[in-house]
C-alpha cells in the first residue's frame, strides 16, 4: 500500500523554500497548524490557530519547508531511518506491543483526558531524568490551547483534557531546543510528530540541508515523543462559533468524543455537560485534517489513545490504548509498570484487529481525498 503522503513524483521534500510554502500547503489549506516553521525561522508566527507570514523570504530551500509535516514525503524512507522494518505494519506504522494502561493516581485520572497514561509518563520519565524538560499543550483562555514548557514532575501532571484545536507545539520545541534544554520530551499530534521526525532526518543530512546545520545540535536534544491518537483538529474560530450558540465559553472545562454509535461532541461545563452533534461539529473540522491519513502518531516512541473495552464507554474512559513503537518507547512503558504509576490490564481479544481497521479507514480516505486534489 503506498505511503499516503508520498509525492507523486517521487521526488523528496526538503527543496522548497516560503514560495512552495505558501503555495502548497498554506494557500492550499493544508496547514495543521503544528508550528514547525516557526521560532527557527523570524518569517512565520502562529496567530491563534494560523500560521501567518509576517515576512517575504527568498531562500531556495528553507527549514520551514523541509520541516512541514504537509510537503512531499517519502514516508518509507523517513520510517526507515527511524524504526525496525521488523515492528513495521501498514496499518499503524511500527508495533513493538500494544496494551491497555491507566494512571495509578486517581486525582491525575480525574484531571485527565481518559486514564491519564500520557500524564503519567512524561511525570515519569521527568522525575527519573529520562528528560528534562517537556512541551505540553494545556486549555488556554477561550478554547485556545498553548503549549508550555515543564521541568517539574508535578507540573507536568496539572495539564489535562483536550480542546481538539491545534496548538504550536513544534514551535515551541523549535525555541527551546536552541536554549539550555538537554534532553527533551515532547507530547504531540500526529502531523506535529510527523515533522519532528522529519527535522530529525534533515539535522542527521546536514550536507544536503544546510539550512539544518545550525540546529542539528537541538534537534539532537529531542530524546522522547509520545503521540497521541487524533482523528481530526477543528477550527478555533469556528469550534468557538459554535459553542457561543450552546453555552458560555468561559465555563467551559473539557470536551470528549465518545465512541463513533454516540455521534456527539461531550462539552464539559462548569454545571452540565452539553452535548453536541459530530453534524454541527463536521464544518469545524480543518481541511486540513481531511487529507491526513495517520491516526495514531506513527512518527513517535509510543502513542496513546482512548480505550475501548467491552464494558462500555464509561468504563473505557478511564483507560488508554497505547501502542510502543521503539525500544526506548518500552523502555519507558516496562519502567511505569516496575514503579507503580501505571495499571495495566489485558487487551480485550480483537481490540488491535479493529484498531488497526479504524486506521486503515482513516489512510484510505486521506489517499482518495489527495487523489482528488
Amino acid at each position: 500500500m503506498r505511503d499516503w503522503e508520498s509525492d507523486p513524483a517521487g521526488q523528496e521534500s526538503g527543496r522548497g523554500g516560503q514560495k512552495e510554502l505558501e503555495e502548497q500547503v498554506l494557500g492550499a489549506g493544508l496547514c495543521t497548524g503544528c508550528g514547525a516553521c516557526v521560532s527557527l525561522c523570524p518569517y512565520q508566527t502562529i496567530y491563534h490557530d494560523r500560521t501567518v507570514v509576517l515576512h517575504s523570504c527568498d531562500l531556495a530551500q528553507g527549514r520551514c519547508y523541509a520541516a512541514c509535516p504537509r510537503t512531499p514525503t517519502d514516508l518509507g524512507s523517513l520510517r526507515s531511518g527511524l524504526y525496525n522494518e521488523t515492528d513495521c505494519t501498514p496499518e499503524l506504522g511500527a508495533l513493538k506491543g500494544f496494551f491497555i494502561t491507566r494512571t495509578t493516581d486517581e486525582g491525575a485520572r480525574r484531571r485527565a483526558q481518559h486514564g491519564g497514561t500520557v500524564t503519567a509518563l512524561m511525570a515519569l520519565a521527568l522525575r527519573e531524568g529520562l528528560i528534562d524538560t517537556a512541551i505540553l499543550a494545556e486549555g488556554g483562555e477561550g478554547l485556545l490551547p498553548r503549549s508550555i514548557t515543564v521541568r517539574d514532575p508535578e507540573a507536568a501532571g496539572m495539564p489535562g483534557g483536550s480542546r481538539f484545536v491545534v496548538s504550536p507545539t513544534v514551535a515551541e520545541f523549535n525555541r527551546i531546543c536552541l536554549g539550555n534544554a538537554a534532553k527533551i520530551g515532547v507530547v504531540a499530534t500526529p502531523c506535529q510528530a510527523l515533522a519532528l521526525a522529519k527535522m530529525r532526518k534533515w539535522g542527521h543530512d546536514a550536507a544536503s540541508y544546510p539550512h539544518f546545520r545550525e540546529v542539528e545540535n537541538g534537534i539532537e536534544k529531542l530524546h522522547l515523543v509520545v503521540g497521541l491518537f487524533c482523528g481530526w483538529a477543528l477550527s478555533w474560530q469556528k469550534l468557538a462559533a459554535l459553542l457561543k450558540k450552546k453555552t458560555d465559553l468561559a465555563r467551559v472545562t473539557g470536551m470528549d468524543i465518545p465512541p463513533s454509535r454516540y455521534h456527539t461532541l461531550e462539552v464539559y461545563t462548569t454545571g452540565e455537560t452539553v452535548r453536541v452533534s459530530l453534524d454541527e461539529v463536521d464544518p469545524c473540522v480543518r481541511e486540513a485534517c481531511r487529507t491526513c491519513g495517520d491516526m495514531t502518531a506513527e512518527f513517535s516512541d509510543l502513542s496513546v489513545g482512548s480505550a475501548r473495552l467491552p464494558e462500555g464507554w464509561e468504563t473505557a474512559r478511564s483507560w488508554n490504548q497505547v501502542i510502543v513503537r521503539t525500544e526506548r518507547g518500552m523502555d519507558l512503558l516496562e519502567l511505569a509498570r516496575d514503579r507503580g504509576v501505571l495499571e495495566f490490564r489485558a487487551a480485550p481479544e480483537g481490540n488491535l484487529e479493529k484498531l488497526k481497521a479504524a486506521s486503515l479507514g482513516k489512510k484510505r480516505a486521506a489517499a482518495s481525498r489527495n487523489g482528488k486534489r
